[in-house]
């Protein structure tokens, strides 16, 4: 028996189907490819790719399930052609690198999505705008411009593979001769040697840097919309392709609206004049001030829209919501004796006296919008 137990490798139970065979080959080849988790795991990614260039193969599984590896040259087993590289590229064609099966890793690989957070302010998501994001990403290096090369020089043929990437073993065994097909140690699988790399990125043909980049945010975005600018993520190694950002956006708590839908929710304490006899006032909003009108015998909970000040409406930019006030009346706590003269007159003249206090289902309150006692709760304290 192997070493190294192919079942274990790919975390399969021995009489795993070849479907569930492939499917963990799939996640752990991803997890463990070189390009993707870097190169600290080729040994690990080289012994997945192993395991399954045996288990996916019926007439090598059997034989390995017998106790003879057909990939271990001190175990007895028939010949085979072949390895993992085209194991990988039938599975994920050509992403990786592989090409035809049997050709040279390419150095130019596409870069990763990247993905940022950014906040914004309610106005910004009423009307839309431009803002400014800051992020750390791979970029091109501009020393050597992605070629991972130190000045004018390039690449050479690996001696090793002659340029394949790829090199054979032949062993002889008890039951024949086997030949087994690897990448090249030396040059790693490009079939190609950087002997002077740029001293700026080691070869890679990238480097991390922070950079600004410009959101253009749409009128009527809410919290968690995202936003994906395309090729603004990661530049990928040599120079490849950059993948695309996506920005989460998050809206700042405002100090005078709360939004709900492409509504806009305020609060507003009045005194108890203004209630009892109406009155005009300005309100502050995105707009600019505007006129807000208070009618006669307004109550407390009493609510005033202003039509088509609200939220543009992220589907159609020439709707917008609207802004609704809520009242708060102010009942006065520190009376003068004069004041108090007055609203004893007041009451004289309203026979408040005679008054029958009601209750239960006798009273009812205004009707305001869904959540307003905890809305009023917040306004109260």
């Amino acid at each position: 028996m192997a070493e190294s137990d192919y079942y274990e490798t790919l975390g399969v139970k021995r009489d795993a189907s070849q479907e569930e065979i492939k499917k963990a080959y799939r996640k752990l080849s991803r997890k463990y490819h070189p390009d993707l988790a870097g190169p600290e795991f080729e040994d690990k990614f080289k012994a997945v790719n192993n395991a399954y260039d045996v288990l996916s193969d019926p007439d090598k599984r059997r034989m390995y399930d017998m106790g003879a590896d057909p990939n271990n040259p001190n175990s007895g087993a028939q010949s085979f052609q072949g390895g993992f590289g085209d194991i990988f590229t039938d599975l994920f064609g050509s992403a990786f690198g592989a090409a035809g099966g049997s050709g040279p890793i390419p150095r130019t690989q596409p870069g990763r999505d990247a993905r940022a957070v950014m906040d914004i302010d309610l106005k910004t998501a009423v009307f839309g705008g431009t803002s400014s994001l800051d992020i750390s990403t791979y970029q091109v290096c501009t020393t050597c411009h992605g070629t991972g090369c130190e000045g004018d020089t390039k690449p050479t043929t690996c001696p090793e593979c002659k340029g394949r990437g790829r090199v054979q073993h032949v062993t002889n065994t008890l039951l024949g001769q086997m030949m087994s097909e690897s990448p090249c140690p030396h040059c790693q699988g490009y079939g190609t040697v950087i002997e002077k790399p740029c001293p700026s990125c080691q070869g890679h043909g990238r480097v991390r840097t922070k950079r600004t980049v410009t959101v253009n945010v749409p009128a009527g975005v809410d919290d968690n919309t995202r936003i994906r600018l395309n090729k603004q993520g990661e530049v990928g190694e040599g120079g490849g392709p950059a993948g695309d950002l996506y920005v989460d956006i998050r809206v700042k708590k405002d100090d005078t609206f709360t939004r709900e839908g492409n509504d806009l929710h305020s609060w507003m304490r009045i005194p108890l004049t203004w209630a009892a006899l109406g009155h005009k006032t300005q309100i502050p909003t995105f707009d600019g001030d505007q006129e807000l009108e208070i009618p006669a015998g307004a109550q407390t909970g009493s609510t005033i829209e202003l039509k088509g000040l609200g939220v543009t409406s992220l589907r159609d930019a020439s709707q917008r919501g609207n802004i609704i006030v809520h009242l708060i009346v102010e009942t006065p706590t520190k009376l003068t004796d004069e004041q108090k003269k007055l609203l004893e007159k007041f009451a004289s003249l309203r026979k408040d006296d005679d008054y029958t206090p009601k209750s239960g289902d006798e009273v009812k309150m205004p009707k305001s919008s869904k959540g307003f006692f905890g809305k009023l709760k917040d306004a109260l304290s």
